[in-house]
């Protein structure tokens, strides 16, 4: 799953780490993310171009006894580069539109194949209360988005409602994240959420993965991974944009697949639900 660095997300850079074991399974996901935006002013009072990057390398310790060979899907990389452009328009809104691309594979052949690209684009309409420091602060976001990871040819939906009704509390809903949270001080915060994560890419050595099998119906050509995640989260104001957090929690659903070509499932390698753990840092500009 890619950034949304203007819609989903208020943060202009991030270094995290995330670890996944795998419940009865000798498996686990390591995973080192960065991301980046650069908002540029333009002429245009309130307009902005945003490119941003982002960086992941997932470390999959795929340690389960197998009939196929494992060794190619240890470790995926993925870089990717958006392109954004935002603008107010009329009281209180702003529009926004993003695209971009993403190279994201196990690059066991050491070099990009056309099978490692994938691209995304979106756009949205924000619309924000002035002060968010004030009660009853509020923000919507609504939009489209589209991914050729998605397996689905039209664009999916973006919703996203967030509001903080007391100096203490303020609750976040739609995706990819909602939460609950509670601010101690201007230093500390707590919050209870439910978020999507997970990654996709390509497999450049296709292989077969039920070597018995005399056709081409398993043949993996990428991996996917969806979860879905509950836990509680800390946040620590280091200044007023930087941040260190820890979430931890447990997953509500655990997906794992290796897919063929026609993002047709091939096989599962663990749906049991575990816990998980993400640390980081971040500069954001709320």
């Amino acid at each position: 799953m890619g950034p949304n660095l203007l819609a989903q997300s208020t943060d202009l850079a991030r270094v995290e780490y995330t670890y996944f074991p795998q419940k009865n399974s000798d498996n686990s996901f390591r995973r080192f993310r960065a991301l980046a935006a650069f908002p540029i002013a333009l002429k245009k009072e309130g307009a902005y171009l945003v490119p941003g990057v982002e960086y992941r390398n997932v470390n999959f310790k795929y340690n389960d006894p197998e009939a196929f060979e494992t060794g190619n899907l240890d470790r995926f990389q993925s870089f990717t580069g958006v392109l954004g452009y935002t603008f107010p328009f009329g009281t209180d809104w702003r529009f926004g539109a993003q695209a971009g691309v993403k190279i994201a594979s196990n690059f066991s052949e050491g070099y990009i194949t056309n099978g490692d690209l994938i691209y995304t684009g979106a756009f949205f309409f924000v619309k924000t209360k002035e002060n968010e420091e004030n009660d009853n602060a509020w923000r919507v976001i609504l939009g489209l988005q589209y991914s050729t990871t998605t397996g689905f040819p039209f664009p999916l939906p973006i919703v996203n409602y967030y509001r903080r009704w007391d100096e203490k509390w303020s609750y976040t809903l739609g995706t990819p994240k909602s939460n609950l949270k509670y601010y101690f001080n201007d230093k500390h915060e707590i919050q209870a959420f439910v978020t999507l994560d997970g990654f996709f890419a390509n497999v450049q050595k296709n292989f077969d993965a039920t070597p018995s099998n005399t056709g081409n119906d398993n043949i993996v050509d990428n991996i996917s991974m969806t979860v879905v995640l509950s836990g509680l989260g800390y946040e620590f104001s280091l200044t007023d944009h930087i941040k260190f957090y820890f979430y931890g929690g447990h997953t509500l659903r655990n997906d794992i697949r290796l897919r063929d070509r026609d993002n047709q499932d091939v096989y599962n390698i663990n749906e049991t639900n575990t816990f998980y753990g993400r640390s980081g840092i971040k500069f954001t500009i709320f």
